[in-house]
């Protein structure tokens, strides 16, 4: 069965039971609803290919992520399949494990899949891969690259408001030894952060330590090992910023595990306000980034760039805030004194 045949038992035309399948505001609400009962009735499902084919648009947008055990990116893939299925659009999602060669593997999937859009939030980008999207005029969309080309925007994450507003808030809770944990060196989300993290200090006229500066691996075991670290050090910090929660759980078990406890003999702040910052002891307090807001932007991107293929990206911006919990506390006194 087909839409004609859908078509001739609703009593209206094809085009009429192709408006009401793609969610069009130019069919009467009365008529929609009667189209859509001998749809279901019916038990018919529209040929996406042949629409495609006729529309020059799969109705799939693509998404690649780095690392699918960090919650950050279930939360953002869910905020974004959200928007998608309103716009009645279907995802193909990707997990890269935090391997390069796996990008162009995705990214050729989906190609063969002919997605109207990729979007992109895996660091660990190689040329080759986003030069076979431009070729193929598929766009793309990066996370914290900054750097926009025809076919090619970027959404930045805006780390510095965030950071300003983490150091300010500990210098006034009597913080002036100030650590950090770092994500992976050598990918432009962890330079942006770093950088956002010695500028912050900077501009609280707080001396920044370079025996205070330790390399994680965005997840739990490199928090706590960087962390580790840090505890072995004769002149240990009071307070720790950290370039995603999971890092800053990890921190968090670190401490515990050497004698000390959070916020009493330690500050700890993460980055991201996944849902589990809010489950564990003490409560993380953390730079939010929010996922519905990414996933907003994300998404408006490629539907600007599918109006006109081929024409020069933009670049976006999205905001971190303060969220403060149970993880920080004021710097004990002796500490304050130094």
């Amino acid at each position: 069965m087909g839409m004609r045949e859908i078509a001739k038992i609703a009593g209206v035309s094809s085009a009429t039971v192709s408006r009401v399948i793609h969610g069009s505001n130019l069919v009467k609400p009365d008529t929609a609803e009667h189209v859509r009962r001998i749809i279901a009735e019916m038990d018919f499902f529209p040929d996406n290919n042949a629409s495609s084919l006729k529309s020059g648009r799969s109705s799939i947008y693509g998404v690649i992520i780095p690392d699918i055990t960090n919650p950050f990116f279930p939360e953002f893939v869910k905020s974004f399949e959200n928007i998608v299925v309103e716009s009645n659009q279907e995802l193909l999602v990707a997990n890269t494990d935090l391997y390069a060669t796996r990008i162009q593997q995705s990214i050729r999937r989906m190609l063969m899949r002919k997605v109207d859009g990729v979007a992109l939030l895996a660091s660990e980008v190689e040329t080759e891969p986003i030069e076979s999207l431009i070729k193929n005029r598929t766009p793309l969309v990066t996370m914290d690259r900054r750097k926009v080309g025809p076919g090619l925007s970027d959404v930045a994450v805006n780390c510095s408001e965030g950071m300003e507003q983490a150091i300010r808030y500990l210098k006034e809770q009597g913080h002036r030894k100030i650590a950090y944990i770092g994500g992976r060196t050598g990918i432009t989300i962890s330079d942006h952060r770093l950088a956002s993290f010695k500028q912050a200090l900077k501009n609280a006229s707080i001396p920044l330590r370079t025996e205070f500066i330790r390399v994680g691996d965005y997840r739990i075991a490199g928090g706590e090992f960087a962390m580790a670290e840090l505890l072995a050090l004769q002149d240990k910090p009071t307070a720790i910023l950290t370039a995603n929660d999971l890092t800053a759980m990890g921190s968090l078990r670190a401490i515990r595990e050497g004698g000390y406890s959070v916020p009493g003999d330690f500050s700890v702040i993460g980055f991201d306000d996944i849902e589990m910052s809010d489950i564990v002891s003490p409560a993380l307090t953390t730079l939010r980034l929010s996922r519905p807001d990414l996933a907003k932007t994300f998404f408006h991107a490629l539907e600007r760039a599918n109006e006109g293929t081929g024409e020069m990206g933009r670049q976006y911006s999205v905001k971190t805030t303060l969220v403060i919990r149970n993880s920080t506390a004021r710097a004990k006194r002796s500490a304050e004194r130094r």
